[in-house]
């Protein structure tokens, strides 16, 4: 299987439960960890494992992601494409691609404020699943983890709340990010547009998401990433556990990273 060749970055947010942890107002994805910004990180990996073009989808602080993959020499092609709307839900981030979903390349989607271990994105790009999902089994319960609930190999739910009569024999958290062929990113801006056109523009793209998936699970894969460090940027405390935890576990395998 071909691997994807475009890959979307979601970068419009404004990260307001991080006051104080970054300066100047700079978007989550110029956060820095040992030296690198997020965003830096992604893209350098995304040009190593042969995705030769990325689309950002930027709104606050543009000007600054702008300016600052610009001074980046080892990254992919990179296009990107304002929101203005980054106050609203993410649903409406994920349409700004659009472009590109319905360009029929296969997709790589992935959130921006993610540190993570480069073999996460590497099974991601090699899996044998045109349509990829990625799974992490050993996550601290509660509200704020989107989840995967899987039966007989097939997601049967993908939502932080899941129903209490709800039947899974595996469960684990969404790294973030997923891989769709040409035709599914097709599907997916298909229902973002669906979902602004019925007044739902303030609500995660992964309900969007949920919902082909839940259609049509048997077109999807999971990939395991249990045991590989990896973190969501979300609050105070994820920065710090990033810096102190995260980033030395990751170079123990990968020391330039």
């Amino acid at each position: 299987m071909n691997q994807p060749m475009h890959a979307i970055i979601l970068a419009a947010g404004r990260g307001r439960r991080l006051a104080g942890q970054i300066s100047d107002g700079l978007p989550k994805c110029l956060l820095e960890f040992g030296g690198k910004s997020l965003l830096r990180r992604h893209l350098e990996l995304l040009w190593r494992g042969g995705v030769s073009q990325v689309d950002l989808v930027v709104g606050y602080e543009a000007d600054a992601i702008i300016e600052h993959v610009g001074r980046l020499s080892e990254r992919p092609a990179a296009a990107f494409h304002f929101n203005p709307r980054f106050e609203e839900g993410s649903v409406v981030s994920l349409l700004a691609g659009r472009e590109t979903l319905e360009s029929g390349s296969d997709v790589v989607l992935m959130d921006a404020d993610v540190l993570y271990h480069p073999v996460i994105l590497t099974r991601l790009l090699r899996s044998d699943h045109a349509n990829c999902f990625l799974m992490d089994r050993d996550f601290t319960p509660g509200d704020e983890p989107v989840k995967i609930a899987l039966r007989d190999g097939r997601i049967v739910e993908f939502r932080k709340q899941l129903a209490g009569d709800l039947r899974f024999d595996r469960l684990g958290e969404s790294v973030g990010f997923f891989r769709f062929d040409g035709s599914m990113a097709a599907t997916m801006a298909g229902e973002c547009a669906r979902f602004e056109s019925e007044g739902m523009s303030d609500a995660p793209h992964e309900e969007a998401i949920r919902n082909v998936v839940l259609r049509a699970p048997q077109l999807f894969g999971v990939e395991d990433v249990t045991g590989l460090p990896w973190i969501e940027i979300d609050f105070p405390e994820d920065v710090t556990r990033a810096a102190d935890e995260i980033l030395p576990a990751i170079r123990a395998d990968h020391p330039d990273h």
